[in-house]
């Protein structure tokens, strides 16, 4: 029954684990669906994982993995902020192509984030501009805060298709079309996605901000490992976000987002003013009702209680503080500069009961009734809240096609970060999903198997139980049951036989021998003596040597010795254990002399 319940709680732990483990590769296993091409055998899975640079399938229209260990093509900015210091208006932060701290696959390199406090903007161009019409855009980067974060971005800028973009200005604003990626500050973590609209009539752009994901999204910022994030907007103004190629937020451009794309159609007017007869009261004091005669406005909320009596041991005349007589002026004190020093005060100890002048507690008035009021009624001229009337929208536009927004032909960061060492790798912008899953299968999914094989069991365990607090109860529970059973199963029967050897002593030595078991004997000793003398030498002198082997004894003794030894040994055991008249019958039937005597004693250390 034991071994049942410790293998049911063996079993509990490894579905739990098992099932944790499951779900933090649920991205692989359904990236390994999406993606036909992919060959993978768990049999034939090397424990050193080959890493090889990602390549596109199909029509892509930028890729980056910065596994050449250079930056080709991205340019720095030279740029500088105007709505701050001069110290800090510098986009001076450095960038560096660098592998993973922990959990790398040999040959994958990054774009790191390196300094902290400091303006980051770096950009390039993408292969072809993306024009919004009728095919969807993809777009796909991983981000790992290798140090955690503090407060800090990583997201990024889809640059707007305009004729003034360069990129060695490229500063906060510069104008873009889409921005999309993880952001925190604080205790507010972010997942951005916002879009500019432009307005149909006056040409101004307008930050559009789709609604929070429904997740919690601080593990991705606190776990240090690399996740996958995507973006998927679709023709029918459609929208998915995505974490590690799972779902976190779906909406419609036209309905998700704030503010909305199309304005109201009608709008409160400027110009309307409240009317100063206005009247927003719904309760008015009732004209009608007259204070009672009897009513005292006078009469205070509280009065002593006549019935209380001081209690005896009040001391009047003593002060409730005094100074602490213990006190001392410090050795450094200045009257000069700090003036004559006073002992700090304490509560008086004699006061137990009470000091100073005694005065009756204060209860409340039954008298009391405050200044009266008039009750409240209905206002008869009651209008309800003004609000001002509304008029036609002269802005209003209806756009009901918001995916048609401004090209894009370059991708940057500009980031601010308290914490460095943020990592970037493998972006690439698409229209087909299947080609970005197979890009996240030869990139991001190659570092999740890396991260699998380097994560030793303990370690694992340990961080699933971070993540799901109650396996720490199961891990106990596994843990102590073995030592349970060990104890329950050991230490009963250590005691058990301790305790029937001390019985079975007890016995050896208080069991009493019986009248006929002496004349027994008797009998057999008296056979012996009849028999040769040198047989009965020779058992001597054998049982002489296995007593002195079974005591263990240094050094021979002779026969004679051993007699006197053995024999009283055996009158000792005989005195315990016999009672006086057995002894003296055995004695009168076996006769007179020493010589019957030395027999039984010899006889006994035969047997023994």
């Amino acid at each position: 029954m034991y071994f049942q319940g410790y293998w049911l709680c063996l079993g509990l732990l490894f579905v739990s684990v098992n099932a944790e483990f499951m779900d933090d590769g649920v991205e692989v296993e359904e990236l390994s669906e999406n993606s036909e091409d992919l060959d993978t055998n768990e049999g034939e899975l090397s424990s050193e994982i080959k890493y090889k640079t990602p390549q596109p399938v199909g029509e892509v229209y930028f890729t980056e993995t910065f596994d050449s260990g250079k930056l080709a093509g991205w340019v720095l900015s030279k740029a500088k902020k105007d709505d701050t210091t001069v110290e800090i208006s510098i986009y001076d932060g450095r960038w560096e192509i660098e592998e993973l701290k922990e959990n790398r696959a040999p040959g994958d390199r990054g774009l790191v984030l390196k300094s902290r406090a400091k303006h980051h903007a770096i950009s390039t161009m993408l292969a072809k501009p993306f024009i919004f019409v009728d095919r969807p855009l993809i777009v796909q980067y991983e981000v790992n805060f290798q140090d955690g974060i503090d407060c800090g971005g990583a997201y990024i800028k889809l640059l707007a298709d305009t004729d003034d973009l360069n990129l060695e200005n490229f500063h906060d604003k510069t104008s873009y079309t889409i921005m999309f990626g993880p952001d925190k500050c604080g205790e507010d973590y972010k997942l951005h996605f916002i879009i500019r609209h432009k307005h149909p009539q006056t040409g101004v752009y307008e930050e559009k901000h789709a609604k929070p994901p429904d997740v919690d999204l601080k593990p991705f910022f606190t776990d240090r490992k690399t996740h996958l994030y995507t973006l998927v907007m679709n023709p029918d103004d459609t929208f998915e976000v995505l974490i590690d190629q799972i779902v976190v937020n779906r909406g419609s451009l036209l309905e998700d987002v704030v503010p909305p794309i199309n304005p109201l159609k009608e709008i409160e007017d400027p110009t309307d003013e409240k009317p100063d007869d206005w009247d927003e009261r719904a309760k008015v004091p009732d004209p009608s009702a007259i204070k009672p005669e009897d009513w005292d406005e006078n009469e205070p909320a509280q009065i002593e209680d006549l019935s209380a009596v001081k209690p005896d041991g009040w001391l009047d005349a003593e002060p409730k503080f005094i100074p602490d007589p213990n006190a001392e002026k410090p050795d450094d004190w200045n009257e000069d500069m700090d003036g004559e020093w006073e002992a700090p005060r304490i509560s008086n100890p004699a006061c137990r009961i009470g000091c100073g002048e005694w005065k009756p507690p204060m209860i409340n008035n039954p008298k009391y009734k405050g200044v009266w009021r008039p009750p409240m009624i209905d206002n008869p001229n009651y209008q309800g809240i003004w609000s001002p009337r509304k008029i036609p929208n002269p802005y209003y536009f209806e756009d009901d096609h918001p995916f048609l927004l401004t090209s894009f032909r370059a991708l940057g960061l500009e980031l601010w970060s308290m914490t460095s060492d943020i990592y970037f790798d493998n972006f690439i912008i698409c229209s087909e999903k299947e080609v970005a899953d197979r890009w996240a299968t030869d990139g991001w999914g190659v570092k999740m198997m890396a991260n699998a094989n380097e994560r030793g069991i303990f370690k694992q365990l340990i961080t699933t139980a971070e993540e799901r607090p109650w396996l720490w109860f199961i891990y106990l529970v596994t843990a102590g049951l073995p030592i349970a059973l060990i104890i329950s199963f050991c230490w009963p029967r250590k005691v058990k036989k301790k305790y029937e050897d001390a019985n079975d002593k007890e016995t050896d030595i208080c069991k009493p021998q019986t009248k006929g078991a002496l004349e027994q004997e008797v009998k057999e000793e008296k056979a012996a003596l009849e028999k040769p003398v040198d047989f009965v030498e020779e058992k001597q002198q054998s049982d002489g040597e296995i007593l002195e082997k079974e005591e263990g004894e240094p050094q021979e003794k002779s026969e004679e010795e051993i007699e006197i030894i053995e024999g009283q040994e055996e009158g000792n055991k005989s005195n315990k254990s016999g009672s006086e008249d057995e002894m003296k019958e055995a004695d009168e039937s076996t006769g007179s002399g020493d010589g019957p005597v030395k027999s039984i004693r010899k006889r006994r250390v035969r047997k023994e």
